[in-house]
């Protein structure tokens, strides 16, 4: 299982606010299949397949500059694991049982 941290970040917009840009990126990863979760920082994503995540994030990508913008920063962090079939939840709870929660 692929998981995956992105960060997408419209440059030169008029307004503070973004959340209009990292509303199309995240129907881009709807519209490619990606199981995701939003936060307040970035999106988290995972796939089992590398080309489909590649594919997903080059589209999010793309959404922003549909949105008006003229310049777009995109940061990922990506953690593929091969010898387990993990979760980000089943991540999460992995280290929630070890602090004995």
């Amino acid at each position: 299982m692929i998981s995956a941290e992105l960060t997408i970040v419209p440059v030169g917009t008029c307004d503070t606010s973004i959340s209009k840009y990292i509303a199309a990126a995240t129907s881009a990863l709807e519209d490619n299949g990606i199981n995701y979760k939003l936060t307040g920082m970035g999106t988290l994503i995972e796939t089992d397949n590398p080309d489909k995540l590649f594919t997903a994030i080059k589209a999010a990508h793309e959404s922003i500059f549909r949105e008006g913008a003229q310049r777009v920063e995109t940061h990922v962090k990506i953690d593929d694991r091969r010898d387990t079939d993990k979760t980000m939840e089943e991540k999460v709870g992995s280290v929630e049982q070890k602090m004995g929660k």
